[in-house]
Order: structure tokens, then C-alpha cells, then sequence
């Protein structure tokens, strides 16, 4: 029990974790004024606006940076670890996106061909990846929750 209550306690993990929740929640409510229709899998899922992932390690950054400042390890390691996931959003993940795009219909012209039934089931995931503005309004929703955490 004193895990969790440590774990709860730290105030770099709560930045982190509040920046995530606050990304889910926006892309969530966008998801679901676009397109009139909530989709609870936007609470928890990858792609999207905006990043959940460069929310998270923008706030893991600025949450090390207010605790230690930005000369030691943790500030470091944190930076160097944004700034891989954020490189990676937009990189491989992203096109992974477009080619699982690509296959669905492309799978989908078989199926209208009468080549083959594809069900919801056996669809590629599309939204794993995201677009520069995508991961940089994340980042800055990551530096924005920090800053007002730290407020408190």
C-alpha cells in the first residue's frame, strides 16, 4: 500500500499522468463533435488531436524540470525521452497509419468485388500515428498542465 500512496504522491508522475487524462479527454471530445458519435476507445486509444504521448513526456519534462531544474540527470533523460516519442509519433507510428489505411481499402475494393468479406474484426488500426500540429499541441497541453499543477 505504500507504493501506491507514494506513487500518488509524486508529483512529477501526477503531472504526467494528469497531461495524459487531459490529451484523452480533448481528443475524446473532439472525436466526438466531428463526427456525433462517442467512441469510448478515444478515452484510452493512439492518434489522434491531440497526442496523448507528447502531452505525457512534455509534462514529465516540465514537471522534472520545476522539481530538479534543468541541469541534472532527470531533466536529461526526461528530454531526451520526449524527445524520441514525439520523433516517433510522428515517424514510424504515423506511417503506419497511412499504410494500414491503404490496405483497408484496398481490402475493401476485394470486398466489393465479391473477393471476400472482411469484417470490423480484421480491419487494420488507422489512428496510431500523428500529424506535426497533432504532436505539437500535445506537447504544449503537456507544458500548460504542468505549469498550473506546479501553481498549486
Amino acid at each position: 500500500m505504500d507504493f501506491l500512496r507514494e506513487l500518488f504522491q509524486n508529483r512529477i508522475f501526477m503531472t504526467a499522468a494528469a497531461a495524459w487524462f487531459a490529451a484523452q479527454v480533448i481528443k475524446t471530445a473532439i472525436h466526438l463533435i466531428l463526427t456525433r458519435k462517442f467512441v469510448a476507445e478515444r478515452l484510452v486509444g493512439s492518434g489522434g488531436m491531440p497526442s496523448s504521448h507528447s502531452a505525457t513526456v512534455c509534462g514529465l519534462v516540465m514537471a522534472v524540470y520545476y522539481e530538479y531544474g534543468a541541469g541534472g540527470f532527470p531533466f536529461a533523460v526526461s528530454l531526451i525521452l520526449a524527445i524520441i516519442v514525439m520523433h516517433d509519433a510522428m515517424g514510424v507510428r504515423r506511417e503506419t497509419g497511412i499504410q494500414a489505411k491503404l490496405l483497408n481499402d484496398m481490402l475493401k475494393v476485394f470486398e466489393d468485388m465479391g473477393r471476400g468479406e472482411i469484417s470490423a474484426h480484421d480491419k487494420l488500426k488507422e489512428l496510431v500515428g500523428h500529424t506535426p500540429l497533432q504532436v505539437l499541441v500535445g506537447g504544449l497541453l503537456g507544458v500548460l498542465v504542468a505549469f498550473l499543477l506546479h501553481l498549486l
